[in-house]
């Protein structure tokens, strides 16, 4: 390290020593200070970048505080949904001069609880964070807080009152608007694969598939709902149970697109039709759903709405500096909308 930071020193000497200008020159024209002439800055910047000079980010943000570095944790990247959501924060947050770490936690409690403790060991000015599917206790996200540094959460969020932004998609309405669908083309007797309760993502989807069959009067048959992870083999399984009974489903409601592309894949193999004998709704419109055959009636999150909506408010906390209150924010809610295809 001792040897790293004299070629440092040395590479902004040798920088001063070629133009004959003092370092404290050379490095106000590197921070673009404006009172250093435009001539000067653009001198400086041909020398350095001639002498092979390279600035050191955490060096500066350790002189000024701060970082330009943002820290975000997913549960896994390859998802669909996060993958167009980092996208779009990265993008937007370039515009403003931050840089984007992303971290993926695996849907491991452990991994982001380690990852928190990462992030703000590398003194990132703030955090974005959607958690794993079993954090229930968010308290290792308090010191970030307590060290005034904004955390917004998003998609998955807490489900008790917090002092950080949360940022989610209506989950409530899309559940009740995908099953109020399903009932309003017929079906009778309505299946649901959800996900953990664990989480509120499920537990406002499911609240909403309720509802929707409450003010539909058709009964809930306890058997036909699953709480587990959402993978292609448990929906696989789950679709197993539901149709070796005698009394059968006529529609299904996924909480995420691949379960319903492997409720439509089972349903293909054993002769249902669909959507004549099974109608199938998913959740989030993963671009597979429109390209299958039959495409997949579907419910839109519009993660880029929900990128930008992350990078508008965190850019308002950092500017404002009104990151840490005594009293609750307020959650931003993104509205969902249903995408009607041939499933159902």
């Amino acid at each position: 390290m001792a040897n790293q930071k004299k070629v440092q020193q040395n590479t902004i000497l040798d920088i001063a020593e070629a133009l004959k200008l003092s370092p404290a020159t050379i490095s106000r024209a590197l921070n673009d200070h404006p009172h250093v002439k435009e001539k000067t800055k653009s001198d400086v910047l041909k020398m350095a970048a001639q002498l092979g000079y390279r600035r050191n980010n955490m060096a500066s943000g350790l002189r000024s505080n701060k970082t330009h570095t943002v820290g975000l944790i997913v549960p896994r990247i390859s998802m669909f949904f996060h993958a167009e959501v980092i996208t779009t924060i990265q993008n937007g947050l370039q515009k403003y001069g931050y840089n984007l770490i992303i971290c993926q936690s695996n849907d491991s409690l452990d991994m982001e609880k380690e990852l928190t403790e990462i992030l703000l060991s590398s003194r990132v000015d703030a955090l974005i964070a959607a958690c794993t599917l079993g954090t229930t206790d968010f308290s290792h996200f308090d010191k970030l807080l307590q060290n005034g540094i904004p955390v917004v959460f998003y998609d998955r969020v807490p489900l008790t009152e917090q002092q950080a932004t949360i940022i989610k998609g209506d989950d409530f309405r899309g559940g009740y608007i995908a099953t109020s669908h399903l009932i309003e083309t017929g079906c009778k007797r309505i299946a649901h694969i959800s996900g953990p309760l664990t989480s509120n993502l499920y537990q406002d989807r499911s609240a909403g598939f309720l509802k929707a069959m409450e003010q539909h009067k058709l009964p809930v048959h306890q058997n036909w709902i699953f709480h587990q992870e959402l993978t292609h083999a448990n929906a696989r399984e789950a679709m197993r149970k539901l149709f070796d009974a005698d009394v059968m489903p006529d529609g299904l409601f996924t909480d995420n697109d691949t379960s319903a592309i492997a409720a439509l894949e089972f349903a293909r193999e054993k002769g249902i039709v669909v959507p004549a004998e099974l109608k199938i709704i998913g959740y989030s419109n993963d671009p597979r759903t429109s390209i299958i055959t039959p495409a997949i009636t579907t419910i839109e999150q519009f993660p880029d709405e929900v990128g930008k909506k992350i990078v508008e408010t965190l850019m308002n906390l950092l500017k404002n500096a009104t990151n840490v209150t005594n009293e609750t924010i307020v959650p931003i809610t993104i509205p969902v909308q249903l995408i009607r295809r041939m499933t159902t």
